[in-house]
């Protein structure tokens, strides 16, 4: 396990991006700092930068630790998640992205206010900081401690200090340009210790064959385990539940968690708000949308070759950390810095969208627009710190019990998504949606997801999140007649929107169809 030459790699990942944090921040305190270059970089964040923070937003300890503890249970079926993330990251880029920053937002409810009203602004700025610090930031230190346990023995609850810690202490003083310039070295570092990881299994498995090699080794695997490369499970698979075959592509369900997440989260539309224009926003979502395509190798391959190696396990997130310990000294402290990369730069993601979120929309609401800039960061630094500090205390009472924690967060996450698609999509694109039908919608989503998974708990989360998403959008509808069904005076003029998009952007695209046809074709 660990050694000495470990520890100094992981050391010197610590020092290094905390240096490189610093630097980014002092280098943009010539001039007095704004809000706006605190939380969104002052829109001056390039594309490649835009790209990367996207991804290493996403890809946490949910992910890799968890995704590929269910590449361990289920296989290669549980990457459709990335797989069409891509065009979920598509579809925002050109329809959604225009419009954001056209109105010049900070946040999601920012842009819900300029549309609807403060009642709406406020319902949705308290739903997402409980979702966030209750769920996001709790998951990732837990998964996160969990992994350092496995690979260092480290007691939990110094694991959990630890990561809260050192997230802070690149983030809390650098804002958004800190965060998105270290996660531009964090992903290559994340994208290289995955690749590592799926090599060594590989080279691992092949090693007593007459050829051994990684091609061979992945022969071996889809030999073996045939079973793990259906990209499309059958109803009698017992991950059927979780992942309904040929609906998790086709089903509406899978592309309301998508639009939600990729489109009207607020830590993952941070990164795109804080470009200086529409187009380097959508070169970055497009550098992101390549880089998932990656992620099913990085991620989940790992877990299904500890299927092979490690076929019996405590728990299925046990599967990357097992499967770390294959690693040479060195690498595996060069890898073990590339999960506390991701973990890390997840949790500063969370933790700024939750300080951006709590001081532009609702600190600022009851203290006046008066306040000045500086009251505005001190605010956001002190959330920062107060919303880790409470994700550390809750995250062993609150998930310790739960075996897999991905599927925990899809299925609760699934409560309220399809009512937040309905409220943003009629809000893009509807004039007569009014602030009292979006409230009916939220209503609806929580109440009709609660009822059904009790009296339907073997129903698909996929299939509810359908049901409810029309449910939630006949309410919707229905209030607006009853109130007029009428355009609203803060409807957004479509007309006024640019919504094209560049030939390179159009090339691209058409790849990344062409693609996922092919995989989808091949393994189906």
């Amino acid at each position: 396990m660990f050694n000495t030459l470990d520890w100094i790699i992981v050391s010197l990942y610590c020092v290094g991006i905390i240096s490189l944090a610093t630097y980014v921040s002092r280098k943009n305190s010539a001039h007095e700092r704004s809000a706006e270059d605190y939380f969104l970089a002052g829109r001056s964040l390039p594309w490649w930068a835009i790209g990367a923070s996207l991804i290493a937003a996403n890809i946490s300890a949910e992910q890799i630790i968890g995704m590929s503890g269910q590449g361990f249970v289920v296989g290669m079926a549980i990457a459709v998640w990335e797989l069409t993330a891509a065009i979920a990251l598509i579809v925002m880029a050109k329809y959604f992205l225009p419009i954001f920053l056209e109105k010049k937002i900070y946040t999601m409810p920012q842009f819900l206010e300029q549309r609807f009203d403060k009642r709406v602004s406020l319902v949705l700025s308290f739903f997402w900081l409980i979702v966030y610090v209750f769920i996001n930031l709790t998951s990732v230190l837990w998964l996160g401690s969990l992994a350092i346990n496995a690979l260092t023995g480290l007691d939990l609850f110094y694991g959990l200090i630890i990561l809260a810690l050192f997230s802070l202490a690149y983030s809390l003083f650098g804002g958004l340009k800190a965060v998105a310039m270290t996660d531009a070295v964090q992903v290559v570092l994340l994208i290289f210790g995955g690749l590592a990881v799926s090599y060594i299994a590989l080279n691992t498995i092949s090693s007593s064959s007459e050829s051994p090699g990684v091609i061979e080794g992945m022969r071996i695997v889809m030999s073996e385990m045939p079973d793990k490369f259906d990209m499309v499970l059958s109803a009698d698979n017992p991950s059927y539940k979780n992942l309904p075959g040929i609906w998790i592509l086709l089903g509406l369900g899978v592309w309301i968690g998508h639009f939600f997440y990729w489109g009207f989260n607020q830590y993952i539309t941070q990164r795109a708000l804080g470009a200086k224009d529409i187009k380097e926003a959508q070169k970055g979502v497009m550098f992101a949308a390549y880089l998932k395509l990656l992620m099913p190798i990085v991620i989940v391959l790992p877990g299904i070759c500890a299927a092979i190696l490690f076929p019996v396990l405590e728990a299925p997130d046990q599967a990357y950390p097992t499967m770390m310990s294959l690693l040479p000294n060195g690498l595996l402290g060069l890898t073990f810095a590339a999960l506390i990369a991701a973990i890390v730069s997840s949790l500063a993601s969370m933790s700024n969208s939750i300080s951006t979120i709590f001081t532009m929309d609702v600190y600022k609401y009851f203290k006046g627009e008066n306040v000045s800039q500086s009251e505005l960061i001190s605010i956001g630094r002190l959330t920062v710190i107060v919303s880790l500090f409470i994700a550390a205390i809750i995250a062993k009472p609150l998930l310790g019990s739960f075996e897999s924690i991905f599927q925990y967060i899809q299925n609760f996450t699934g409560y309220f998504s399809p009512g937040i698609v309905v409220i943003f999509l009629v809000a893009l694109f509807w004039k007569k949606a009014t602030s009292m039908s979006v409230l009916i919608a939220v209503l609806i989503s929580l109440a009709a997801s609660v009822v059904f998974s009790i009296q339907f708990p073997e129903l698909p989360f996929i299939h509810r999140m359908t049901i409810v998403f029309i449910l939630s959008s006949i309410g919707c509808l229905l209030t607006t007649f009853l109130q007029g069904y009428k355009d609203q005076e803060k409807a957004i003029d479509l007309s006024a929107i640019n919504f094209s998009t560049s030939k390179a952007f159009n090339l691209n695209t058409m790849i990344i169809i062409y693609a996922l046809v092919c995989i989808y074709v091949a393994f189906a």
